[in-house]
């Protein structure tokens, strides 16, 4: 696994005519609270979103649309409990890497960001990290993706 974060890492920090491109599929919300999941929290997934995708980009990645497959993305009840098939969804995407990120609501104070950046070539890990916020709010989320980005799966710059 460190072989290929250095392989990332270097892809990342010397740029090549073209872009390496990164699917980015939605993130989803692990709800084991015992608070019912809000319009709110729902909303706040696509923050995330946006978040990763637009610092994903400045980073250098073209991002690929995922729209394409969004049924098929829709059909599993969860990315990262389906035995690897974001790797088949990024193939389908022509991507280079796939991505997929969760949150995990403990409470309404307790929540913590994951995300997990796979080569789809060969199906390893290339980036893999995961940041506790505290407070359920629009600021929080968006903090704590800028914060994983920045320190567990972006390269520093």
């Amino acid at each position: 696994m460190r072989i290929a974060l250095s392989a990332l890492l270097v892809a990342l920090a010397m740029p090549t005519a073209a872009a390496d491109r990164v699917a980015l599929l939605p993130f989803e919300l692990e709800n084991s609270s015992l608070e019912p999941t809000r319009p709110d929290e729902r909303a706040r997934l696509l923050l995330v979103d946006e978040v990763v995708q637009r610092r994903m980009g400045e980073a250098g990645f073209e991002i690929v649309d995922p729209a394409p497959i969004a049924a098929e993305v829709a059909s599993h009840s969860s990315l990262r409990g389906c035995n690897g098939c974001e790797l088949g969804l990024g193939r389908e995407l022509g991507a280079d890497f796939v991505a997929i990120g969760w949150v995990q609501k403990v409470s309404n104070l307790i929540l913590n960001l994951n995300m997990q950046v796979r080569d789809v070539a060969s199906g390893r890990i290339v980036a893999a990290g995961s940041v506790d916020i505290r407070g359920n709010t629009d600021e929080s989320w968006r903090r704590g993706a800028l914060y994983l980005l920045q320190h567990r799966i972006l390269p520093p710059s």
